[in-house]
């Protein structure tokens, strides 16, 4: 039981680590920036289980708003005022609901339906509060027509391509570690 409980806490902070890291990592595309921290959200939920997996990026929200400079823009309570950290709240309840959806299956097609609908959770939670934040908050007025164009249609391409590449990893990892959890 001890093995166990020391095994999912590193498996977290590896996730949470892999997630930080993921911030940084940024391929330079027009318009919006396109980072791989939701690659390494969506395979915190595949790989730990729905559970880990939102505990994972739970840690790395909470570790960013104590301060730690983990988020693209920094960290800081201040945070919370950023139209963009509605993506970062997505991407704890993403996590969740893919893990939970992929638990029992290794069908590459199922894992990338549960990716796309954690992908519709995050943007759905992102643009939901970027667009409170920016009209009821910083009385920065965003239309709905920009607030699509920019949070999701230019935005969702390379998410899309990470959906996919998220579950073929996750079905060869799943392959070559049987014992990973999918609770």
């Amino acid at each position: 039981m001890r093995n166990q409980k020391t095994r999912e806490l590193v498996l977290c902070a590896l996730f949470t680590a892999l997630t930080a890291v993921g911030a940084f990592i940024k391929i330079p595309v027009p318009v919006v920036p396109f980072t791989l921290q939701f690659l390494f959200t969506m395979l915190a939920g595949l790989l730990l289980g729905g559970r880990l997996g939102a505990i994972s990026v739970g840690a790395y929200a909470v570790l960013g708003l104590l301060g730690l400079p983990i988020f693209t823009e920094g960290g800081g309570f201040w945070y919370l005022l950023k139209p963009s950290f509605g993506y970062i709240l997505g991407f704890i309840v993403g996590a969740f609901v893919t893990g939970k959806m992929a638990a029992k299956t290794s069908n590459f097609w199922h894992i990338l339906g549960a990716n796309l609908v954690g992908l519709i959770i995050v943007y759905g939670m992102g643009m939901v509060y970027y667009y409170i934040i920016c009209n009821f908050v910083l009385g920065t007025p965003i239309g709905l027509w920009p607030l699509v164009l920019y949070c999701f249609l230019l935005a969702v391409p390379g998410d899309l391509c990470l959906c996919v590449l998220a579950a073929a990893v996750t079905v060869r990892l799943r392959v070559a570690l049987p014992g990973l959890s999918r609770a």
